[in-house]
């Protein structure tokens, strides 16, 4: 199992571009129905901080699941033109977990 954790800071006026991004992998996602990925996105309260936390089921040196995704291939296209900070990603190892990602 990796879990990882990705946040960065974008460009006030690339708010909005940066949620259609988003909101097209979920669509993605919703349709393909990816098997052995749990994946979630938060905007942080100051409204241009996103946070990304990715759980998925993938051996050493195997590329992720999120990865093969169309619309998460055009997210990641241009994201430095969109970032005022970050990425930050972070390996995650979890303690203990109740239904974030059922």
């Amino acid at each position: 199992m990796r879990s990882v954790m990705a946040r960065y800071r974008v460009k006030p006026d690339r708010v909005v571009e940066n949620e259609e991004l988003v909101r097209a992998v979920y669509e993605e996602l919703h349709r393909t129905g990816l098997d052995g990925l749990g994946y979630a996105t938060f905007r942080l309260p100051d409204g241009v901080s996103f946070v990304h936390i990715a759980r998925e089921h993938t051996g050493a040196g195997e590329p992720t699941r999120l990865s093969t995704v169309t619309a998460f291939q055009r997210f990641q296209e241009n994201l430095g033109d969109r970032l005022e900070e970050g990425p930050v990603v972070t390996a995650l190892d979890e303690v203990g977990s109740f239904r974030l990602f059922s």
